[in-house]
């Protein structure tokens, strides 16, 4: 089991307020949030989905390398870009999708193939699995 830790620190009320990030590994310490970025203009700062983009990218090109890798097609270069939508409802703030945009170069897979395994590292990535049932997901997926 390995667990990972980021806090919050906010002063002042919630549209005139800000904070900043921490984390265990110190990798987003100082990162700035306000609810203006949230819900605005990021304008540098940084947003709740916007980290959840992040680590929904990061996680599924690690989850595809790896599974191009050990079928024998080390990829040259995967690319995927996260775009996690949270839309204004009656209730309030609702993530409602994640669509990713994935493109490579691996050597010796052609177009079908690399779709396919992008499809599949989608099923297989925890963080995609954290979310699923929650929110709409898309992969779109080319070679280069």
């Amino acid at each position: 089991m390995t667990d990972r830790t980021a806090t919050v620190i906010w002063n002042g009320t919630l549209p005139d307020g800000e904070g900043t990030i921490e984390s265990g590994s110190g990798a987003l310490d100082g990162l700035p949030v306000t609810w203006a970025s949230r819900v605005e203009a990021p304008e540098g700062k940084t947003s709740p989905e916007e980290l959840l983009a992040a680590s929904e990218a990061e996680c599924y090109t690690m989850v595809l390398t790896n599974m191009l890798s050990t079928q024998g097609n080390v990829p040259d270069e995967i690319r995927t870009t996260a775009t996690c939508t949270v839309e204004r409802q009656e209730s309030g703030l609702k993530i409602t999708t994640m669509r990713l945009q994935v493109a490579g170069k691996v050597p010796g897979l052609d177009a079908d193939a690399f779709a396919q395994a992008a499809q599949e590292a989608n099923q297989k990535c925890p963080v995609s699995n954290a979310l699923r049932g929650n929110l709409d997901f898309s992969v779109e997926a080319q070679l280069d």
